[in-house]
């Protein structure tokens, strides 16, 4: 597969369907370099651009990095908590950051720039990403990026989901480097037994180590197949950041991966309306729809956005097992994905009757191999 270009295929499996995308799209799918795998005892650095971490929780979740072989550092403002406001004494009923906006970015900046660290971790989502984008000094961030390049090792990785969603966006395109989209360690990885078999945990392995990933869907809302390199995240911070200049780039060309929690089916709805209106989803190659724990009735969402992104005319898989929720498996943001989304059993004129219905899947290619 090209990994700089993007190509959708009809439902009908037509061999010359059209390519997806806008001048300009393939072009710019070719900037992501793919980051660093790790290895065994190799430095990461875990920081909370966000919300404050619970202690126990987060001392839970390095643990299970630890179990992986990694070496383990916490940055220096991961437990502070400050409210919204300005400074003064915290009020455990109002909402609360890890920190200031200005020591919460200094984590994070001092963290990417430690030649020492190959991934930057963060620690939980919740708010605060999009206030620290402003406080982060690009140019160290980008010859931070490029001196790791230069050494032989290439980018590191940023690790994080939900709120992470604004650094995705900008570090991707600001650096252009692949991220790494998935459970943090006071999330769901405080709650992984590393001795036990869990699908969740095997899919962080493969994406911080190496290996393709293979992510089934559960239900196809449009079929086909496309390819493209992967974008998205969590919905409500794709339109937060929309006409900010740390948005990603449009979609066009690309397979766009949207999930979220807590958020009503219109509420939903107003979100992709701003997105289609805005142009961002214009050319998308395909898109694939993670979980949407507590976001109502499954069925009303299926009809939002088969209404939605059904006119668009690519395929639209749903069911993915990433985002909010107790499978939460690990996406390269930038990479090659091809997404298969196949047509109910006795619409496929090559396969009238399977034996065992295709769910359809999202897959990422493995990285170039090579010793760092």
């Amino acid at each position: 597969m090209n990994s700089g270009g993007a190509r959708a295929v009809a439902a009908d499996g037509s061999p010359d369907a059209p390519a997806v995308g806008t001048p300009g799209g393939a072009e710019r799918a070719r900037k992501a370099r793919r980051y660093a795998r790790l290895r065994p005892g190799d430095r990461v650095a875990v920081v909370a651009p966000s919300g404050p971490a619970e202690p126990a929780r987060l001392e839970a979740g390095c643990a299970v990095l630890r179990d992986l072989g990694l070496d383990v550092v916490v940055g220096k403002h991961a437990l502070d908590r400050v409210n919204l406001g300005p400074a003064g004494p915290v009020r455990g009923d109002w909402h609360r950051l890890a920190g200031t906006d200005a020591d919460r970015a200094a984590d994070l900046q001092a963290a990417w720039c430690d030649p020492r660290v190959r991934a930057v971790v963060c620690a939980r989502g919740g708010y605060g990403a999009t206030r620290v984008l402003d406080r982060l000094d690009w140019d160290a961030l980008h010859a931070a990026t490029e001196a790791s390049v230069a050494s032989g090792g290439g980018p590191k990785i940023l690790h994080g989901s939900s709120d992470i969603t604004a650094l995705h966006g900008a570090f991707g395109t600001r650096l252009e480097t692949t991220t790494s989209f998935g459970p943090m360690p006071a999330g769901v990885v405080a709650d992984l037994d590393p001795a036990a078999p869990d699908a969740s945990l095997d899919a962080l392995r493969t994406a911080l180590f190496g290996g393709a990933a293979v992510l089934p869907g559960t239900r196809t809302l449009r079929p086909g197949r496309a390819e493209g390199p992967l974008t998205g995240g969590t919905l409500s911070l794709l339109a937060a950041v929309l006409g900010t200049p740390y948005a990603p780039p449009p979609a066009a060309g690309r397979i766009v991966f949207l999930e979220d929690v807590t958020e009503a089916p219109y509420r939903i709805d107003r979100m992709l309306v701003q997105l289609l209106q805005a142009g961002w989803f214009d050319g998308a190659a395909g898109f694939a729809l993670g979980s949407w724990k507590d976001c109502g009735d499954p069925a009303e969402l299926d009809a939002v956005f088969a209404a939605r992104l059904g006119p668009l005319g690519v395929p639209i898989l749903a069911g993915i097992p990433a985002g909010h929720g107790p499978r939460q498996h690990t996406l390269e943001l930038g990479a090659p994905a091809v997404l298969h989304a196949p047509a109910p059993p006795g619409h496929d004129p090559a396969h009238p009757h399977p034996a065992v219905p295709d769910t359809g899947a999202l897959t990422l290619e493995a990285p170039p191999g090579g010793a760092r």
